[in-house]
């Protein structure tokens, strides 16, 4: 699949804004840390992280080159607190460790969870905490599904016979198990449903953007922005407002050492 759009991400991300600063409020920290931003997009949770440790350090990582370059961009007048990097998490080495990992709207595009998470504990210091939410059971099974019958129609069909399938999305039982088998002493997952509703021009435009980008590669470009109206008009409300029926996976998890946990 083709590489991210930044700054079309950039442009529409305001619901992983949001679901990232609920994150960074279950992360409690002094201020002088090093944290880690697994997923880092492009930077704008990543600069929220670095208002939280102001006597600290934030490594910003992400597989997109994109991101990398639009994030390294954003958070120019942070450097030296601030540092970005291309990596991919399932060969995470940092050369350092860090006291903690924040993640948000990235695992759910890793498909090894066992190996993530292993390599997201070996990354932690003593005691060191993971805190991260991504797509969870059920994450816009109603979206997916109105591209699906949006798909079966002319004159998209041709095209999308076969659309590859790019997220997992898990549970929590079976993620609370893999984080406990991947080396942290203590772990807790749930679900939360966290549906986000946009006007339909915008609607449509984040779509093609972040929900629909398996699909749209697969179509030529003049017909990338009508099917991703056509999906975005049956996921408009009475209201005419378009809602993604999104479902979180939250995830807190503690490697053991560096005393009681907070």
């Amino acid at each position: 699949m083709a590489d991210w759009d930044a700054a079309a991400y950039e442009r529409v991300s305001d619901p992983q804004v949001r679901w990232g600063r609920r994150v960074l409020e279950r992360l409690p920290l002094r201020g002088d840390e090093t944290v880690l931003d697994a997923g880092c997009g492009t930077g704008r949770v990543t600069r929220l992280i670095a208002e939280r440790v102001p006597r600290g350090r934030v490594i910003a990582v992400d597989a997109s080159e994109a991101m990398v370059e639009e994030a390294g961009r954003r958070l120019a007048d942070l450097a030296g607190r601030v540092e970005v990097r291309r990596a991919d998490l399932l060969e995470l080495d940092l050369g350092e460790p860090v006291d903690a990992i924040m993640s948000t709207a990235t695992f759910h595009w890793i498909a090894d969870h066992e190996r993530l998470f292993a390599r997201l504990a070996a990354a932690l210091s003593p005691g060191g905490r993971l805190v991260a939410q991504c797509g969870g059971r059920g994450n816009v099974a109603g979206a997916l599904a109105a591209a699906a019958a949006a798909g079966a129609e002319s004159p998209f069909a041709e095209h999308l016979g076969a659309v590859p399938r790019a997220w997992y999305f898990a549970g929590p039982d079976d993620t609370e198990a893999r984080l406990r088998t991947a080396g942290f002493a203590e772990a807790r997952a749930w679900l939360e449903p966290s549906p986000a509703d946009f006007a339909l021009p915008d609607g449509a435009d984040y779509l093609a953007t972040v929900v629909l980008r398996c699909h749209v590669a697969l179509l030529p470009e003049g017909l990338r922005a009508p099917f991703a109206r056509r999906v975005a008009e049956r996921l408009t409300r009475a209201d005419g407002r378009v809602e993604v029926d999104y479902v979180r996976l939250n995830l807190d998890a503690r490697v053991a050492g560096g005393g009681p946990s907070r």
